[in-house]
């Protein structure tokens, strides 16, 4: 066994056991936390939150950096090192340029998606989703017809992004502005409206992408016949957010003893 393989072995156990971590608590927060939070009187809530919910983001945001750390070392040896780019058929040999464009690709990302949950189109979820559907569709096309992707390949690179924005998302959005609104819950005052919205909504949002990203994790049981056509990972996205949106509909109606 060389170094690459015990690398390789190591990074997916981290990588594992960190997206258990860091999704089962972003499905805590949205389907546990908040339906209990909008229960507190405002004392109560002075006194439990600003205990509770910082040794929860702690954790929360480690498991997102390590599953993206190991994530992208796992692309770069399963699938660029490791040859699975491409389809069976497929003579193409995938190189050092191929790699860079690609991690570029995955870096933007978040700053273009973050450009578009700032404009007017997010103020209605159901256009937001279904813009955000046909980006996503688009760029699974292009990679099978244009770039020759096999399965795996376009769907752990959709999975790859998919991460890479929940990280941002976690880092860059939600994290400073739930230490705003943790600061104005300790001193007793009403946190900025503006700033619990943007809260939720990139939580929420991460829990949309989660789902298809936990089926990016598994791509090599997955598969199927028509598993090459793009149709079939936008099938899947769609069920999961089907899926997630009875989820949040019974959050709300679970009840206490």
């Amino acid at each position: 066994m060389d170094i690459s393989e015990v690398v390789s072995v190591l990074s997916r156990w981290v990588h594992v056991v960190a997206g258990i971590l860091w999704i089962g608590l972003l499905y805590w927060f949205n389907f546990v936390n908040i339906p209990f939070v909008a229960t507190m009187d405002g004392d109560t809530k002075k006194k439990v939150v600003p205990e509770l919910i910082p040794r929860a983001l702690y954790w929360f945001r480690w498991g997102a950096a390590w599953t993206w750390i190991t994530g992208i070392v796992l692309l770069f040896l399963v699938f660029y090192h490791g040859g699975l780019m491409y389809g069976e058929e497929s003579t193409t040999e995938w190189g050092i340029g191929n790699s860079l464009l690609m991690l570029v690709l995955l870096l933007l990302a978040p700053l273009a998606y973050d450009a578009l949950a700032r404009s007017p189109l997010a103020k209605d979820m159901k256009i937001w989703a279904a813009v955000g559907f046909v980006i996503v569709g688009g760029l699974a096309y292009m990679m099978v017809n244009l770039g020759g992707f096999g399965y795996r390949a376009y769907v752990v690179h959709i999975g790859a992004m998919f991460g890479t924005i929940m990280a941002f998302n976690v880092w860059f959005r939600i994290w400073p502005s739930q230490k705003k609104v943790l600061a104005a819950v300790k001193a007793g005052t009403a946190p900025d409206a503006a700033v619990v919205s943007l809260v939720g909504a990139r939580s929420r949002q991460n829990t949309y992408l989660s789902v298809p990203l936990v089926w990016a994790m598994i791509n090599a049981h997955t598969t199927v016949p028509a598993a090459d056509s793009p149709l079939y990972l936008m099938g899947v996205i769609l069920i999961g957010w089907t899926g997630l949106m009875l989820i949040f509909k019974k959050a709300g109606k679970v009840k206490g003893f």
